[in-house]
């Protein structure tokens, strides 16, 4: 359960700009986020953006010395986030936490790593052949209270472009490595919450059926509507946006870039005696599902994005 933490407001502050960084950015390279957020408008549903909460971000890693999970996590535990349960992924090879915010109106974060030691020597080869040269965490040398160097950090490559002869090998064995080889730290999603939409769309089920009205290619991996064993995490997702990804060599291929992600968080036994308006974000069921979030990973795998 998410809980206030005792931050230094400086610290939300700077929080406040990386996040808005993440954003700007993630909004250009993936026009379903405006599509859907502009189709919210039109149908009345928000009056404006900030009307649209924000469950989680997620991103994606490479399990090696120096990066991986232990690396990237200080970012936001300097911010005064909290770490939660672990979620082992053992067909697609990948460790995840999540993270509780430092306060109920900033967004829970999602971090994956890819165990790169699980795959075959081929794959290693090409892994370690880009990260080996970084021998120290890199964010040890970023200055964590500076929102604009974090930002760039997060948008910056920190290995070489790879080749497409070699992405497309690492295709072949882990879609999650091909992503992550070429997109690096980039937002992998974000996710609206539906359950604080108006009537109508405040379901998984309506939200679903709006989205499919208006024309948006979702992700069917486990069905269209992942729903946890309590039934009360429902998640779906879009089909990742395709980029026009320019490989070393000068070389071009279109890719699978980032989606977007849409979560129904039901209001946990103990507290539905609480009228609506009551109703907050401690109130409703936490975490995440790993059967859910193993199918919205597919979202950027070639079984969904070629249909």
């Amino acid at each position: 359960m998410s809980s206030t933490t005792d931050k230094p407001a400086h610290l939300l502050k700077t929080l406040d700009g990386v996040l808005d960084g993440l954003m700007s950015r993630y909004r250009e390279l993936v026009p379903a986020v405006s599509g859907i957020i502009d189709a919210l408008l039109d149908e009345g549903v928000i009056k404006n953006v900030e009307d649209i909460e924000n469950d989680h971000i997620a991103f994606r890693t490479m399990g090696v010395p120096s990066l991986g999970i232990k690396s990237f996590e200080k970012i936001f535990l300097h911010y005064g986030y909290q770490k939660q349960d672990h979620y082992d992924f053992s067909e697609k090879k990948l460790n995840a936490y999540w993270y509780s915010p430092p306060e109920p109106k900033y967004p829970r974060i999602f971090v994956s790593e890819l165990r790169v030691r699980e795959l075959s020597d081929e794959a290693q080869h090409i892994i370690y052949k880009y990260t080996d040269n970084i021998v120290f965490d890199p964010v040890d040398a970023l200055d964590l209270d500076d929102a604009k160097a974090v930002d760039a950090f997060l948008h910056e490559p920190l290995w070489d472009t790879p080749t497409r002869e070699e992405y497309l090998t690492l295709l072949k064995e882990s879609e999650y490595a091909a992503w992550v080889i070429y997109n690096r730290y980039y937002l992998n999603h974000f996710t609206i919450s539906v359950h604080n939409l108006k009537k109508g769309y405040n379901t998984i089920q309506d939200f679903v059926a709006f989205l499919e009205k208006r024309g948006f290619k979702l992700n069917d991996a486990g069905g269209k509507i992942k729903i946890s064993p309590d039934e009360a995490l429902l998640q779906a997702s879009t089909v990742a946006q395709m980029i026009e990804a320019d490989f070393a060599e000068g070389e071009k291929q279109r890719i699978a870039g980032s989606y977007v992600e849409f979560a129904e968080r039901r209001v946990l036994p103990q507290f539905q005696h609480l009228p609506a308006s009551e109703i907050r974000r401690e109130h409703r069921r936490d975490g995440f599902e790993a059967g859910n979030a193993d199918k919205i990973f597919e979202s950027t795998f070639t079984s969904q994005t070629n249909k």
